[in-house]
């Protein structure tokens, strides 16, 4: 069976592993490959799927989201919201109360989740969502990979188990936050089945090269062989805080981390 044939069928029983009791889902959505594939697959497997987009005005995700949602077919249960600067404000007061973190990328996905949150409680979509958290990790989707490439296929190993760590860490974190509102979030490509089936994807099927500027490649064949638009299935990666434009508000306004 071919490395992507399989990799196909992977996805699928473990995304429905999540799902099966469910017949509505709600997915964390920015219309990258990693949520349109999730979005997709929930799709292909008759399931309610409504999709969850957050970020300033006019940022990449909320843009970027709705040409994609549309093209899925998904749009009418797609939910937009943009951000405001009270938003952050509270935000940042209240994860900032809630645990000492000072790694920055960690209280932005905080904040970015716990409007993802706050927006499903509002809409009464329920108390769980799903995120396609774990592919950058484990298909090096994080540019870095370029330079550990460099240095061997044992670094870029050591790198992905860093990046693991660092990902369960900031899950049980964001975790945290989001019980405020009794709200949780699945991450079924964080699963220790999955986890241990990606491991052994050869690396050549993630990454070319020091020069491989696109990456997860494996992973955006498959996307486009399932129906996901090209366009998603080709794009950059853009973590949750850039595209919504968080990080880059954070930055202009640094006092405000010490409210």
């Amino acid at each position: 069976m071919l490395i992507s044939d399989e990799l196909t069928q992977y996805l699928y029983s473990t995304v429905e592993e999540f799902i099966k009791h469910s017949d509505k889902v709600v997915i964390a959505f920015s219309g990258g490959v990693d949520s349109s594939l999730l979005a997709k697959i929930c799709k292909d497997l008759d399931k309610q799927v409504h999709l969850v987009t957050i970020g300033f005005a006019n940022s990449h995700d909320i843009m970027f989201s709705k040409s994609i949602s549309h093209s899925l077919s998904l749009s009418m249960n797609h939910i937009v919201y943009e951000i405001k600067e009270e938003d952050i404000l509270d935000d940042i007061k209240f994860v900032k109360a809630k645990f000492s973190c000072n790694v920055l990328s960690h209280i932005e996905n905080c904040i970015a989740f716990f409007q993802i949150s706050k927006i499903i409680k509002r809409h009464e979509l329920g108390h769980s969502f799903l995120t396609a958290n774990g592919f950058d990790e484990l298909f090096c989707g994080y540019d870095r990979y370029r330079s550990y490439y460099q240095n061997g296929k044992e670094s870029v190993t050591a790198y992905m188990e860093e990046k693991l760590t660092n990902e369960d860490h900031m899950m049980r974190e964001i975790s945290y936050v989001m019980a405020e509102l009794k709200i949780c979030s699945y991450q079924p490509f964080l699963s220790r089945a999955f986890i241990k089936y990606a491991k052994k994807i050869p690396l050549e099927y993630k990454i070319k090269g020091p020069d491989d500027l696109i990456r997860k490649h494996i992973l955006r064949e498959v996307a486009m062989r399932i129906g996901v638009p090209k366009e998603a299935a080709m794009h950059p990666k853009k973590a949750i805080q850039y595209g919504s434009l968080i990080h880059k508000y954070i930055l202009k306004n640094k006092n405000v981390l010490k409210v």
